[in-house]
């Protein structure tokens, strides 16, 4: 399909998929989607020229993966300043280079860099980016979204969209979107969720947080630094260019969003909590914010999902919450591609599998920021010791160390195994970034043909199979075929498109990886079918 070139008032537009709002996670899921052929639009309220303030600085390790799985990875940690080192708060260090990744570290960077260069290959593969507009109604049967959709400067004067009547007022440019599934991105005051009639069950768990980027006088000496007193916290960490972004909060705050702030309060809550506000000075932005814990029931509805903070959003503790948005983007886009192209032999169920993994993960999200920010802001002196004493025993404990830092930077996160599947298994495991042989066997699929490890054969955008020489790739199926750098691993693993093993075994004649191949992909399929 292709969108309709009229785009004026009362104009029917026609896409496969639909996404609302054009945020890091928004941007993601249409480039994904563009890039396997199918039409795809992106909606946002903000004006073309709107910069978007936005809180989040940090890109954890699995977020760089999939990054890398793109292509992108290394442009996007040239923005920005590494660190390998995390102090949640006062006694406590962890070190991120115990991680096994090719990204041991939180690559610090403002939002604004990973949306230019998601835009950007948004827009390179195709993706048609309407800004200055909003969604005003949402509707769906059995085969179709329809989208209301009207110029942003029009909709202070125009009625919602309800139960399919037109708004009332006459006046204002307006036009109608169908599309074959609509994702909505679009936020923490997401219109698409509010269409669909879900909660968004959770509660305020942080107000009146200064959020700023500013200037010091007298840098601390590590590069990150965050400490929590019974009357403030306070948090540092620099961007690379002379700029550091500033969070601080008290725990008796009770100014609120609209509130103004000034730098005076940002150094005083700052000197509460480090001892010192390092000279803070020329602030570029002030904001002032308050921080939920809220998911949603359902990340799918029908034709509908939601991802991103549309579907989850909680304390910035950690940095988990745009990671978590662009995680959610590269679970969902490969399934919605695969059942749109007709790749797949129970689309329902994949498309399913979305919430059955991604909710989980989100309610994990909620719990670990939630634990940090109450073990930073508590009052109470026997839980602050319990805080001091825990935080030495698990930069003591190797393993207990791993677990945490898997959890907070992505690459300890697995889904369930699909349902059927014999345990113990690695299936829903994430897919180490393995070495493969340069020469892949020929495949209808797209390939990377210079792929000598395994995210870069990733960047066909489909499944990569890995098996030792010798086995014969399923005739006719989508997906990419590279062997072990070594051949002394006998093992077969299927790995699918976002980097988790869909299926494996030690050792696998053809019939075998035939069949296992077979449960996730259809033999011969390729263009768009109905779905």
């Amino acid at each position: 399909m292709t969108a309709a070139e009229d785009n004026t008032p009362g104009t029917t537009e026609v896409f496969d998929v639909a996404v609302v709002g054009a945020g890091p996670t928004g941007l993601l899921i249409a480039g994904d989607l563009a890039a396997t052929g199918l039409s795809v639009t992106l909606l946002e309220r903000r004006p073309r020229t709107a910069a978007n303030l936005t809180r989040a600085f940090a890109v954890h390790a699995r977020t760089l993966e999939l990054l890398d799985a793109r292509g992108l990875a290394d442009e996007l940690v040239s923005t920005g300043r590494r660190i390998d080192r995390l102090r949640p708060f006062a006694g406590m260090a962890l070190s991120l280079q115990r991680l096994r990744s090719r990204y041991p570290f939180v690559l610090i960077t403002p939002q604004y860099e990973t949306e230019k260069l998601l835009e950007r290959r948004a827009l390179s593969t195709g993706v048609d980016i309407q800004y200055d507009c909003q969604v005003i109604g949402l509707r769906q049967d059995r085969e179709t979204v329809t989208l209301d959709v009207q110029d942003a400067r029009d909709v202070d004067d125009a009625a919602d969209v309800v139960d399919g009547q037109e708004p009332q007022d006459p006046q204002g440019a307006r036009r109608r979107i169908h599309a074959r599934h609509v994702v909505g991105a679009d936020g923490v005051r997401s219109t698409v969720r509010d269409r669909l009639g879900l909660p968004f069950p959770g509660r305020a768990v942080v107000r009146s947080m200064v959020l700023a980027d500013i200037r010091l006088t007298d840098p601390p000496e590590d590069t990150l630094t965050a400490n929590g007193t019974a009357e403030a916290f306070a948090f540092l960490v620099p961007f690379g260019d002379g700029w550091y972004r500033a969070i601080a909060w008290s725990p008796d705050g009770r100014a609120q969003d609209t509130d103004p702030v000034d730098l005076d309060e940002l150094r005083a809550l700052t000197r509460a909590a480090l001892g010192t506000d390092h000279g803070m000075h020329d602030p570029r932005w002030m904001s002032r914010f308050h921080s939920d814990e809220r998911q949603v029931p359902h990340y799918r509805v029908g034709r509908v999902f939601l991802a991103g903070d549309a579907a989850h959003v909680h304390s910035p503790a950690g940095g988990l919450g745009m990671n978590t948005g662009l995680q959610d983007a590269a679970n969902l886009s490969w399934k919605l591609a695969a059942v749109l192209h007709g790749q797949t032999p129970d689309p329902e169920a994949l498309l399913d599998s979305y919430h059955r993994e991604r909710h989980p993960v989100g309610r994990l999200v909620l719990r670990i920021s939630g634990a940090l920010v109450r073990a930073v802001i508590t009052d109470n002196s026997a839980l602050r010791t319990a805080r001091r004493l825990g935080a030495g025993l698990l930069a003591r404990l190797g393993p207990a160390q791993d677990r945490a830092l898997g959890l907070v930077s992505g690459i300890g996160i697995a889904y369930p195994p699909p349902p059927g599947t014999r345990r113990p298994t690695p299936a829903g495991r994430r897919a180490p970034d393995v070495p493969l042989a340069p020469a892949p066997q020929a495949s209808p699929a797209p390939q990377a043909p210079h792929a000598t490890r395994l995210y870069e054969a990733l960047r066909a955008g489909g499944f990569v199979l890995i098996t030792p020489p010798g086995a014969a790739t399923p005739p006719g199926t989508p997906l990419a075929h590279h062997h072990w750098a070594t051949e002394r691993r006998t093992a077969c693993v299927l790995v699918r498109p976002d980097g988790y093993i869909a299926w494996s075994a030690p050792r696998a004649d053809d019939a075998e990886i035939a069949s296992a191949v077979a449960g996730w992909l259809l033999p011969g399929s390729g263009g768009a079918q109905k779905a």
